[in-house]
């Protein structure tokens, strides 16, 4: 049972796939419970263009840069979703596409890219550092310790805004807040899960979780429960079938939420 992990990188990986777990199935369920699931797959193409940035300015570690540009389109786009009034799959798929055009651009002006390049967009969670860890372990940190006052916050605008004004909630205030929270939470989980599937890890479980929860506060809970459950499976499969662990991960949250729904309807008739 333990043989997986009597390697140093598979301990590593587990530890780091579990943080990415709790950390992305956390702020999954605002995602799925607003209707914004093409926000996440939004904003970590939008990273893209800030890693192809970093990697044109020569910087060593990419993400220092995709961090403040990631996090810039995130309030650029709930900026323009409310002074434009636009659909916010509309204000997404805008930068969605001039993120990846300018990502391309900069690429085009790089040589000798597509090692690093080829990391961001597919993952490499058995590639996991110390420094990886450290910093994934912090944000899951602060987003907990801010939970207690800030997921109240998002969950009452969550399910009725205008309720939420009402009562003095500062609902545009934390929509920047939380689209600002999850461009984060995308730049520092990129590196192990990879541009291509990131969304999957925010949407999927949450999605599982919203079958299966009757409050919000079980569906955040069983959210994280099917991520971190998805992410152990995932690294025992990969390891044994010898396939690629990211798209093991995804491949069992999908069967996760097969089993879920099926088993919801069967219970039901």
């Amino acid at each position: 049972m333990f043989e997986p992990f009597a390697y140093a990188f598979m301990q590593r990986a587990l530890l780091g796939g579990v943080l990415v777990g709790i950390l992305a199935s956390y702020f999954g369920p605002f995602i799925v419970q607003r209707r914004i699931a093409f926000l996440g797959s939004g904003l970590a193409h939008a990273s893209f263009g800030g890693v192809a940035l970093g990697i044109l300015l020569g910087v060593q570690q990419p993400l220092w840069v995709a961090a403040p540009f990631t996090v810039a389109v995130a309030a650029a786009i709930v900026w323009v979703q409310k002074s434009a009034g636009l659909a916010a799959d509309t204000a997404i798929g805008i930068f969605f596409a001039v993120s990846m055009a300018l990502g391309i651009i900069f690429l085009d002006r790089t040589d000798n890219f597509h090692a690093a390049v080829d990391t961001y967009l597919f993952g490499s969670i058995l590639n996991v550092l110390p420094a990886d860890l450290w910093t994934i372990g912090a944000v899951t940190a602060l987003a907990f310790a801010t939970g207690p006052i800030l997921w109240k916050r998002w969950a009452y605008a969550t399910f009725d805004q205008s309720l939420a004004k009402a009562h003095r909630v500062s609902v545009d205030r934390d929509d920047y807040l939380l689209a600002i929270s999850l461009a984060v939470v995308v730049v520092v989980t990129i590196k192990i899960v990879g541009i291509i599937l990131m969304a999957a890890f925010l949407v999927i479980p949450a999605a599982t979780a919203r079958i299966a929860a009757s409050t919000f506060a079980a569906m955040t809970g069983f959210s994280i429960a099917f991520g971190v459950v998805s992410v152990v499976g995932g690294l025992y499969i990969s390891y044994y079938a010898e396939t690629p662990t990211g798209s093991t991960i995804v491949l069992l949250q999908a069967a996760l939420f097969a089993v879920v729904l099926f088993s919801r309807r069967l219970f039901i008739r």
